[in-house]
């Protein structure tokens, strides 16, 4: 066992001992990683930037809206399974979907890609599957403010998913390009947040604290958050007892 192991080691037996506590870790060039335990085993997070990541969990790797401009894919670890949030550019990359595709590779897309990618299983708000063991459950994701010059919202009602995916018993919700919705603010038991505050298409750092003030996670993540200076939300949350914010590459 090399000192490279040692240390990877070490590491995780720190998070096992810190419920939820994050370890960042080199996952590649500029790419960080977090382990973050549960009770079915560690659950790694790699941060690719804008909003696309990765899980590995049990052996399997589960892509979140894979974006080549982020990353060269066929670098990264082959995909068990791909979340596919919404139909925009920089969420459906065909090319980046790809490189990390293989023959049994299980897709779960949102309503808004049915006929976009072949052999995905389309899941729509409200509904809930379960692939290589973990429950995931579709969240509506969509404006309630946010429209184009023609009125017409950036992200329409029923088109686009937020997920909740059940690690073990830890309960993560990567809320796809969203605002602050009733459906999120109604959800329970939620460990680990991601939420997004690319302006204008999702949600202002005030729009995201009074969304976690609701549904309080025990670990936010701002992610997709374009130009927007995370360390506002930061600033806003600060004061929220048992509400950690974790600042990511996630531009």
């Amino acid at each position: 066992m090399d000192g490279r192991t040692n240390l990877v080691s070490g590491l995780l037996l720190l998070a096992a001992l810190a419920p939820l506590a994050g370890v960042a870790l080199a996952a590649g060039p500029g790419l960080e990683k977090d382990v973050i335990p549960t009770s079915a085993g560690p659950l790694e997070v790699a941060f690719v930037g804008h909003g696309s990541l990765f899980f590995r969990f049990g052996g399997k790797v589960f892509h979140v809206d894979p974006y080549g401009r982020l990353a060269d894919y066929a670098t990264l670890p082959k995909a068990d399974v791909v979340l596919l949030t919404h139909a925009h550019g920089d969420h459906l990359d065909p090319a980046a979907l790809a490189a990390v595709r293989t023959a049994t590779t299980m897709l779960v897309v949102a309503p808004v890609c049915t006929g976009k990618v072949e052999g995905a299983t389309v899941l729509p708000n409200g509904e809930a599957t379960t692939v290589e063991g973990v429950r995931v459950e579709a969240v509506p994701a969509y404006n309630l403010v946010a429209k184009r010059p023609d009125g017409s919202p950036f992200h329409p009602k029923g088109e686009g998913n937020g997920y909740v995916l059940t690690f073990g018993k830890t309960r993560v919700y990567v809320a796809g390009d969203t605002e602050s919705v009733p459906e999120m603010k109604a959800l329970e038991g939620i460990d680990v947040a991601f939420l997004p505050m690319n302006l204008p298409y999702t949600m202002t750092p005030e729009m995201v604290a009074d969304a976690v003030r609701a549904f309080r996670p025990r670990v936010l993540y701002p992610y997709h958050y374009g130009e927007t200076d995370p360390q506002k939300l930061v600033a806003l949350l600060a004061e929220e007892k048992g509400i950690e914010v974790r600042v990511r590459k996630m531009r």
